[in-house]
């Protein structure tokens, strides 16, 4: 059972390699559509968020410079280790950009789960991750712009806001639902309130609203800004509606996690099947490249830390958040 998880992404994997076509297309449906992805991969970081909790931020202050030092690594270590490793294995331009994009991604919750079970400091591993999650929509486009903006044409502002809609937004949702288990009924009428306000908004933009501002010349950035705060709106509303599951059905929780599980073994059988190519072609290469890249996270994780002065319960709780990233 323990390994359940790691063998249906070997299965998945294997699968797609085998019998590619099976996993591109169904019949008229795309498998890698953009909006089916967003969906799933939303889904996935709402059931990581479900596991989250306000109270987990309150650490910030007790555990203030390790959360520095795990920030200062995790965005500095992984990055240039995968830039250094793309000139190393000379990787063509978009598989660079990938392992770039890795590096420069936050640290998930499986990190909270190795500290948890190497009896690290589970404290700052939460905070750190919590903070990464939030920093990635500005962190990961920014570096990725400065080391492979010459590998891929990258729009920092765009990625931006597909980061905030693949990250934020649902995480947001998951932190709501938890703040309403204990909110007072002033809090709860505010929420249902702001909820009613997304369903009215939803309706004037399905109404045709959103083409009434298309077609009176809305300039772009504030089309973007819209888009943003439809998805917040929806963000509030999934937030209040999921709370009112629970309520009924209390189970719900713990089922989270395994459809965050078939979501990430959705998107990795479809873009293996999609880049099998790629990845015969550089495949064994590219594993080594993976290896050596988490290695040097946990090592210089481990040793910078030290070398800050963190004591060594620490250092191995950042050695994992450098080294594991969220990188779906």
């Amino acid at each position: 059972a323990t390994y359940q998880y790691t063998a249906w992404i070997i299965v998945a994997v294997a699968a797609a390699m085998l019998y590619p076509q099976a996993f591109t297309r169904w019949g008229d449906v795309d498998l890698r559509n953009k909006w089916l992805i967003l969906i799933i991969i939303q889904l996935v970081m709402f059931g990581m968020g479900i596991q989250m909790s306000i109270h987990d931020f309150a650490g910030l202050r007790s555990s203030g410079k390790g959360v520095l030092i795990g920030l200062f690594c995790h965005f500095t270590v992984m990055p240039l280790m995968g830039l250094l490793l793309t000139r190393l294995f000379r990787f063509e331009p978009e598989i660079a950009a990938g392992v770039i994009l890795i590096g420069s991604c936050s640290s998930g919750l499986a990190s909270n789960v190795m500290v948890y079970l190497a009896k690290a400091n589970l404290v700052l591993s939460v905070v750190v991750t919590a903070m990464a999650t939030l920093a990635a929509p500005f962190l990961t486009p920014l570096l990725l712009k400065l080391l492979a903006g010459t590998l891929i044409n990258i729009s920092f502002i765009n990625m931006m806001m597909e980061i905030i809609k693949i990250v934020i937004v649902p995480i947001f949702a998951a932190l709501l639902h938890d703040y309403l288990k204990q909110a007072s009924p002033a809090g709860k009428r505010a929420i249902r309130i702001a909820s009613l306000i997304a369903v009215g908004w939803f309706m004037f933009l399905t109404g045709g609203g959103w083409h009434l501002l298309e077609e009176t010349g809305t300039q772009p950035q504030i089309l973007q800004a819209i888009e943003i705060f439809s998805f917040l709106a929806g963000a509030v509303l999934t937030g209040f509606l999921y709370h009112q599951l629970t309520l009924r059905f209390p189970r719900l929780d713990s089922i989270m996690p395994l459809l965050s599980m078939f979501g990430i073994i959705y998107f990795t059988t479809v873009t293996t099947a999609a880049g099998r190519e790629n990845l015969m072609r550089v495949g064994f290469l590219l594993f080594i490249c993976s290896v050596i890249h988490n290695g040097a996270g946990y090592f210089f994780g481990y040793w910078l830390s030290r070398l800050f002065g963190l004591d060594n319960d620490s250092a191995r709780t950042v050695a994992f958040e450098v080294g594991l990233q969220n990188g779906g």
